[in-house]
């Protein structure tokens, strides 16, 4: 299954792009992985984790005195991960009143206390709990006090979840107020690779479509921020699979949900 290969050429930065088998089995994604103990299986969701990771390694995020902000984390190990480098974070998710009526609290998909954020013991434990926090928060209302204390932002598919569209757009652009001048926000949420025409724009599960990511891209552009996308949807096999439910989850890296073709996309957002 195994078609290794560098991502990147030396000095590149990665840009937004639609997860592939090819970027998913790269020397540099599956660096991260083997970290977060999911190789041998092609599913996006580690596809995010990996792209997520990859875009603050080439952004030197990674690194002690860097300061993190994560929304909507879950169970995620980035927090971990990214706190094994030295950066300090700041680990977010939704209140539990509001996440048990969204269901997420029954599908490990949410996020009570920063002892769930390192299973993995990535970070060593007295280093995890010096350097990761934890608060509740709601990414419809980022809080002010966020505003320009970040050197990197991250959410890992949760956007999607704001109940539309719009809600997620302007989730994205706000997420930007809360980094420092050079910071990097890096987000991945679904995407339809059906026409362009006809998505779910409402709901507890929306759908971005190519041209909300144009003008998501356009519009961080005008505020002087650096942003680019690869629409790549891939050549390989695996690529053209579509899982339909109930899912197998490998190869998982395009699916079904309703009528609509959708697989992940992860945006690279330099201030």
């Amino acid at each position: 299954m195994a078609e290794p290969s560098g991502l990147l050429k030396k000095g590149e930065k990665m840009d937004s792009m639609l997860c592939t088998k090819r970027t998913l089995l790269s020397d540099e994604f599956q660096h991260w992985a083997r970290l977060f103990m999911k190789t041998g299986k092609l599913h996006r969701k580690f596809w995010e984790w990996c792209f997520i990771a990859q875009a603050l390694k080439e952004h030197d995020m990674l690194a002690p005195g860097r300061i993190g902000l994560g929304f909507g984390v879950g169970e995620e190990p980035l927090s971990s991960c990214f706190a094994s480098f030295g950066a300090s974070i700041l680990a977010t998710d939704l209140d539990l009143q509001n996440s048990s009526v969204a269901g997420w609290t029954k599908t490990s998909q949410h996020a009570d206390n920063k002892g769930k954020l390192n299973k993995l013991g990535i970070c060593p434990g007295w280093e995890f709990e010096n350097l990761v926090e934890f608060e509740f928060a709601n990414m419809n209302s980022i809080p002010k006090r966020y505003t320009g204390k970040f050197d990197f932002v991250w959410s890992s598919c949760s956007l999607e979840h704001l109940g539309s569209i719009e809600k997620g757009v302007t989730f994205i652009l706000n997420s930007i107020n809360c980094l420092k001048p050079g910071g990097v926000a890096v987000h991945t949420t679904e995407f339809n690779v059906s026409p362009n025409s006809d998505t779910i724009e409402t709901g507890p599960t929306v759908l971005f479509r190519r041209k909300e990511i144009e003008d998501i891209i356009e519009r961080v552009r005008s505020f002087g921020c650096r942003a680019h996308i690869n629409w790549d949807h891939g050549d390989l096999p695996e690529d053209y699979y579509i899982d339909i439910p109930p899912y197998s989850h490998n190869p998982h890296l395009k699916l079904r949900i309703s009528k609509y073709v959708v697989t992940s996309i992860g945006l690279v957002i330099s201030k």
